[in-house]
């Protein structure tokens, strides 16, 4: 499933430089400039084209990220039951029990002094 949803998303992803290269940075070149001047403007014209290709980028690129947060959620593999350990809980040694500090909520107690001498 996971691989299907990755070629999927590849091929997504290259339509839709395709369709960006297509487009013009400027008007006059691009597709709409091509299709100008092959004198068929009067099938398409050249801002129903340019207003296609505007539209074809906006839906790629929602299909791109909904398709790449999709394939997030089944790599094979990923538990999903607890958060993995980081590699700095897991090189940590555990303390003794003796070092173990006192709780948060806990007020540690006041030494004892020492006796004074007799008089």
């Amino acid at each position: 499933m996971h691989v299907f949803i990755v070629i999927v998303g590849l091929l997504a992803s290259i339509l839709l430089i395709g369709v960006i290269l297509l487009q013009s940075p400027k008007s006059g070149s691009g597709l709409t400039g091509g299709i100008a001047s092959l004198g068929t403007v009067q099938t398409l014209g050249v801002r129903r084209t340019g207003d296609f290709l505007s539209k074809m980028t906006a839906i790629l690129a929602g299909a791109v990220m909904v398709i790449c947060f999709i394939a997030e959620f089944t790599l094979p593999g990923r538990t999903t039951k607890s958060a993995p350990e980081s590699v700095m809980q897991q090189n940590i040694p555990a303390l003794p029990p003796a070092q173990v500090p006192a709780p948060v909520g806990t007020v540690p107690s006041a030494p004892a002094l020492p006796a004074l001498p007799a008089k």
